[in-house]
């Protein structure tokens, strides 16, 4: 079930219902559930249900489900299973014959589609970019010629980094640093990537991070310059043939004349 990404007051009558009349509730933190719980006056048994416990908790979850328990699984906010532990436990609920029901509410990236003011008839959620650079960059280079907005989330130490690898393989798009959303320093940064590179770059950012970044063909046409950058990006883990391939699948631009390109670059 969904709890609040920041602002309490976005709780439901639902959730609010559902998580005073289970049995247990299943928490990624206890503490932080604790306090909610708290606030809202409500006397629950918790059970931590995290990345690090999960496999040793899953059983004992399924084996109480199955006696007739009732189990109100949350995230630390948001909604379960997005960028969360919770998938196994699901599966296996699902697989054992256990009912699993939403309780739907809150959830960060939807919150963050709905004041960028980006395009939101085709929108991707694509999770946390990986950590280390290549990996990073090869995971751009995946979802790049997706036709929709795309929506990522990303820790606060890494914001300059991936910002600077979006906007060297992405180019220009309109994009968006949707920085803690529902609560008191609620920030929404829109500009070309660039631009949040650049900014972003140089200053420490805290909180709660999603990035969107608008789809393809929403960018002006890209310079030479522009062009040059996404190649160079691509061929620091890909071959010529592959970095042309994917830098015209992202562009529009003619493959054989990126391939030229590419090579000059190469050499």
């Amino acid at each position: 079930m969904a709890t609040p990404i920041g602002n309490l007051g976005d709780i439901t009558l639902r959730a609010l219902k559902t998580l005073a009349g289970a049995d247990m509730v299943a928490a990624e933190d206890t503490r932080h559930t604790g306090r909610m719980l708290q606030h809202f006056g409500i006397e629950a048994h918790l059970v931590r249900y995290d990345e690090h416990g999960a496999e040793r908790q899953r059983p004992r979850l399924i084996a109480d489900l199955s006696e007739g328990r009732s189990v109100a699984l949350v995230s630390d906010a948001g909604t379960p299973l997005i960028s969360d532990p919770g998938y196994r436990l699901v599966v296996e609920a699902r697989e054992a014959g256990i009912p699993v029901h939403a309780v739907p509410g809150p959830a960060a990236p939807m919150a963050a589609a709905s004041v960028a003011g980006l395009p939101t008839d085709s929108l991707m959620f694509a999770g946390f970019l990986p950590a280390k650079e290549a990996a990073r960059q090869a995971r751009i280079r995946e979802v790049m010629a997706v036709p929709a907005t795309l929506a990522f989330f990303e820790a606060p130490h890494r914001l300059g980094e991936a910002l600077a690898d979006l906007s060297a393989i992405l180019g220009p798009r309109e994009a968006a640093v949707c920085r803690e959303l529902t609560k008191r320093f609620e920030t929404v940064d829109r500009a070309p990537l660039p631009d949040l590179a650049a900014r972003h770059g140089a200053t420490e950012t805290k909180g709660e991070i999603v990035i969107l970044v608008g789809p393809p063909g929403e960018a002006e046409p890209l310079g030479e310059a522009e062009v040059d950058a996404l190649l160079a990006a691509a061929l620091q883990t890909q071959p010529v043939s592959a970095a042309a391939a994917d830098v015209a699948k992202a562009t529009g631009l003619n493959r054989r004349d990126l391939y030229k390109r590419a090579l000059t670059l190469k050499s």
